[in-house]
C-alpha cells in the first residue's frame, strides 16, 4: 500500500478516484505544523546569532497528524503531494517532520492539474523536497510574524485597540491612503472642446488652430473657445488626406491569478476572494461526464507558460470548430511575467477541452460556470488569430484650422469569434481627397478635469502585481485583512480608506518608513525569490532585518506620542452604560465609550476637555404623544423632528416643508416651481416632472447670463457637490458666490 498526502480533502477524493486499491490518499487540511498562535514563536540563538523558529502542531491538528502517522506506518511508500508552490513545498516539509520522517527521504510529486494522466505522470517523475523553496517560505513566514507580532501591539497601544500592521498589508494600505490624498488635493481645471460635425454627420476633432497643436487641455476658457469657433465658422475646408490602414487587435494572454481576479471583477462582479474560492473548487475536482476531476490547472500562478500538449489540443479544436483561417501557422507563446514572478507553473487553463461550457452547464453551479467559461474562452482565444480592423482617417484642412475624423470597421473577427466584442464599427462615408467639406454643426463645450479614481479591488491587485508586491496567493487575503480591520471600506467597487487608516499610515511613514515603502516591500519579494533560487542565505536575511526592525520598535515605544490616552471621566455612556473615557485623537481630544468597538458613542470636547453641547433647534410643533417640545435633528435621510424627552418618549415625525411657489418660472421649461421635501432635505422642483427634471437646492432667479452675446437665464445647479449657476443656453457654469455677490 502506498500513501499520498495532499492538502485538501476535495483534492484527496478526486485523486483517489483515479488510483486503484494500491493507493490511499489523505489530506493534511493545510498547515499541520506552524508557528504557535498564542506567542511569538521565534527565538534568537545567542551563540550563532540566528533566528530559530519554534514550530508546533496545533491542538486542532493533532487528530490529523495521528491519522497520517498511523497510515504512514502501514505504507510502503509515502508521497508528499502538496501544492506545487513555495507554500506547498513547506507544508510537505512540515508534514514529514510532524510524522517523524526525514523530509529528504520522502518522494515529492507535483502536478499542475488534477487529472488521471497528470497524477500518473507525477508518480513516475517523483523528486525530493526542494529546501531552497522551503527556506524561501520560512523566510516569508518569519518576516511576516516578526512584523505582525511586534508592530501590531505597538499600534494598538499607541493608537487604538485591535489595529494591526503587516509587511505587505501596511504598504498596500499606504497606496490606498496616498490615492485618497491625491483625490482630496485635486483642483479641477477648466478646459473646452470644440465639438464639430461635418456634412454628412461626420464627427471630427480639432487638431490644429493657427498652426498650434490642439490637445485636450489646450483651450482653457470660454473666450478662447469662442474665438476658435468664430475662426472655424469663417474658414473653408477641403479634404486634404484620406488614409486607410489595417490594425490588428492582439489576442489576450491566458489567465494568471492576478488577471483572472481582475477580469472576474470587471466582467462578473466577483470579489478576488470569491474568484479564488470558485477557482479552488474547479481545480480540486467537480463532477464531469467522466466522473469527478479537476477541470482547470492550478489557480495560484504568475506564469503564462502553457503545456505543449494542451496547446496542440486546443489548436486542433480551433481548426475543426472554426476553420483554418482562425488558426495561426504556429502556436502563440506568452512569456511576459509579473515583476518578481516565481515558480515555473502553467497559466490557468481548462484541463479537459471536451468539457466545454455547454457541457459544463449541466454539472457546475451557476457562479462556477461563469468563471469556468471565462477561463475556457480565454484559453481558446489566446491560441487564435488576431482580430483585424480597417482604420480610416480623414483630414479636413482649412486656412486656420485642421480637423481629423476617424472610423473603423471589423474586417476579420479572429479571437472575437470566441470571446465576442463590445467594439462597434464607426463607419465613415465615401469621400474623395480635394473635395470641399462643409460644417454641419459646431458647439463649444465646457469641461473640468476629473480627479484620479479610487482603487477598485481589481485595479489595486493590478498595481500590486506591477510593483512586485505580494504573491498571487496574497492579493485577495491582503484586501480582506484591510477590510476586516476597518482600515478600508468597499463601496460601489471603490476602496475607501477610513480615518484610522490615515492615522496609522502617517505614524508608520514617520517611524517605520521601510514597512510602508512599496519599493522596500517589492525588493524583499525579490530577495525571497533569490532564496528560492539558492542565491541568498535566508537566515542572514532574517537576522539583518530583525536587528534593524527591533531597534525601530524600541524607538517607536519612546518616540510615538500616544493617541490612546484614556482618562476616566466618572460618567457612564448613555447608550450602553460603560464608563466614558477622555481620549486623544488625530484631531484633538474627544470622549469615547470604553466599550468600543461594540459601542461607538462619542462626544465632542473643546481644547480644555469640556463637552461641546449641541444646541438643538426647538420646533413650533409639540409632541403629540407626551406634549413635550419637538427638536430638529439630522439623520441619514435628512432632517426630522424628535421628541426632546427621548429616551422616555421616542416619538419622531418628518418635517413638513412650508408650501411655496416661486415667482420665477422653471429655467428649463417655463413651468411653475414649488418647494418640495425629500430624504435629502428641501428642494425646488418643476410641476412638469417627469417630463421636466429640473431640481435645485436654492430658488432660481431671473438673472441673465453674464457672457457676451448670450441672453440665456442662469439656472441653479449642483455640480460636483458645489452650488453653481449654469446658463440654460451656453452652459457656462459660475460659482454661486460670485453671482450672489453681484
Amino acid at each position: 500500500m502506498n500513501l499520498i498526502i495532499v492538502e485538501s480533502p476535495a483534492k484527496a477524493r478526486t485523486i483517489k478516484n483515479f488510483l486503484g486499491k494500491d493507493y490511499d490518499v489523505i489530506a493534511s487540511k493545510g498547515h499541520i505544523r506552524d508557528l504557535p498562535k498564542s506567542r511569538f514563536g521565534i527565538e534568537i540563538d545567542e551563540e550563532t546569532h540566528t533566528i530559530v523558529p519554534k514550530y508546533s502542531v496545533a491542538k486542532e491538528n493533532a487528530p490529523t497528524v495521528k491519522e497520517i502517522k498511523e497510515k504512514a506506518k502501514k505504507a510502503d511508500t509515502i508521497y508528499i503531494a502538496t501544492d506545487e508552490d513555495r507554500e506547498g513545498e513547506a507544508i510537505g516539509w512540515h508534514i514529514a517532520h510532524a510524522i517523524k520522517k526525514d523530509p529528504q527521504e520522502l518522494p515529492r510529486i507535483v502536478f499542475h492539474e488534477i487529472t488521471k494522466n497528470a497524477i500518473k505522470h507525477a508518480l513516475e517523475s517523483a523528486r525530493k523536497i526542494d529546501m531552497d523553496m522551503v527556506n524561501a517560505q520560512q523566510a516569508r513566514r518569519l518576516l511576516d510574524r516578526i512584523v505582525g507580532y511586534k508592530l501590531s501591539p505597538l499600534l494598538s497601544s499607541k493608537i487604538q485597540k485591535g489595529l494591526s500592521g503587516g509587511r505587505v498589508q501596511s504598504s498596500t494600505l499606504k497606496l490606498v491612503v496616498d490615492r485618497e490624498k491625491e483625490i482630496k488635493a485635486f483642483v479641477p481645471e477648466e478646459y473646452w472642446s470644440i465639438d464639430t460635425t461635418f456634412k454628412t454627420n461626420i464627427e471630427a476633432n480639432l487638431i490644429k488652430h493657427k498652426s498650434e497643436k490642439i490637445e485636450k487641455l489646450t483651450i482653457k476658457n470660454k473666450e478662447t473657445a469662442a474665438a476658435i469657433v468664430e475662426s472655424v465658422k469663417n474658414d473653408s475646408f477641403t479634404i486634404e488626406k484620406i488614409e486607410t490602414k489595417q490594425r490588428k487587435s492582439s489576442t489576450p494572454p491566458p489567465f494568471m491569478t492576478s488577471t483572472l481576479q481582475q477580469t472576474a471583477s470587471s466582467k462578473l462582479g466577483f470579489s478576488p476572494k470569491k474568484t479564488m474560492m470558485l477557482a479552488q473548487a474547479l481545480y480540486e475536482g467537480v463532477k464531469t461526464p467522466d466522473g469527478t476531476s479537476g477541470v482547470i490547472t492550478y489557480m495560484r500562478t504568475d506564469s503564462l507558460n502553457l503545456a505543449k500538449e494542451a496547446v496542440d489540443a486546443v489548436r486542433g479544436i480551433i481548426e475543426s470548430r472554426y476553420g483554418e483561417k482562425y488558426l495561426p501557422k504556429s502556436a502563440k507563446v506568452y512569456t511576459k511575467k509579473a515583476k518578481g514572478a516565481q515558480e515555473a507553473h502553467e497559466a490557468i487553463r481548462p484541463t479537459m477541452l471536451q468539457f466545454t461550457p455547454e457541457v459544463a452547464s449541466k454539472y457546475l453551479k451557476a457562479d462556477e460556470l461563469k468563471l469556468y467559461r471565462l477561463i475556457y474562452e480565454r484559453f481558446m482565444a489566446c491560441q487564435m488569430e488576431d482580430a483585424v480592423f480597417e482604420q480610416q482617417s480623414i483630414i479636413f484642412k482649412g486656412n486656420e484650422n485642421e480637423y481629423r475624423a476617424s472610423g473603423r470597421k471589423l474586417i476579420f473577427e479572429g479571437f472575437y469569434k470566441v470571446t465576442g466584442t463590445e467594439d462597434k464599427d464607426k463607419l465613415l462615408p465615401t469621400l474623395k481627397e480635394g473635395d470641399t467639406a462643409e460644417i454641419e454643426k459646431i458647439k463649444p463645450e465646457q469641461h473640468f478635469t476629473e480627479p484620479p479614481s479610487r482603487y477598485s479591488e481589481a485595479s489595486l491587485i493590478k498595481k500590486l502585481e506591477a510593483e512586485g508586491v505580494g504573491r498571487p496567493s496574497t492579493y485577495a487575503p491582503t484586501i480582506a485583512t484591510l477590510t476586516n480591520r476597518t482600515y478600508v471600506s468597499i463601496e460601489k467597487k471603490q476602496i475607501i480608506p477610513t480615518e484610522i487608516a490615515f492615522t496609522v499610515t502617517e505614524i508608520l511613514e514617520k517611524h517605520f518608513s521601510n514597512i510602508v515603502d512599496i519599493n522596500f516591500t517589492a525588493n524583499m519579494e525579490e530577495q525571497l525569490e533569490e532564496i528560492a533560487e539558492g542565491d541568498i542565505d535566508w537566515e542572514k536575511l532574517l537576522i539583518d532585518f530583525y536587528d534593524k526592525f527591533m531597534q525601530q520598535i524600541e524607538d517607536g515605544k519612546e518616540q510615538i506620542v500616544s493617541l490612546k490616552m484614556a482618562k476616566p471621566l466618572g460618567r457612564n455612556c448613555p447608550k450602553c452604560g460603560s464608563e466614558l473615557l477622555l481620549r486623544s485623537g488625530r484631531f484633538g481630544q474627544f470622549v469615547a465609550c470604553s466599550g468600543f468597538p461594540k459601542c461607538k458613542y462619542t462626544e465632542q470636547v473643546d481644547e480644555e476637555g469640556n463637552k461641546i453641547e449641541k444646541k438643538e433647534e426647538v420646533a413650533e410643533d409639540k409632541c403629540d404623544k407626551c406634549g413635550g417640545d419637538m427638536v430638529i435633528k439630522n439623520g441619514r435621510n435628512g432632517q426630522f423632528l424628535a421628541c426632546a424627552n427621548y429616551p422616555d418618549c421616542k416619538n419622531t415625525k418628518s418635517i413638513q416643508v412650508e408650501e411655496k411657489v416661486s415667482e420665477t418660472p422653471c429655467p428649463d421649461c417655463g413651468g411653475k416651481l414649488s418647494l418640495k421635501n425629500s430624504r435629502r432635505g428641501p428642494f425646488w422642483g418643476c410641476e412638469n416632472y417627469p417630463d421636466c427634471k429640473f431640481i435645485s437646492k436654492f430658488e432660481p432667479t431671473t438673472i441673465k447670463c453674464t457672457q457676451d452675446g448670450c441672453d440665456g437665464v442662469l439656472a441653479p445647479r449642483t455640480f460636483r457637490n458645489k452650488e453653481v449657476y449654469e446658463c440654460v443656453k451656453c452652459k457656462t457654469k459660475t460659482p454661486r458666490e460670485e453671482i450672489d455677490q453681484k
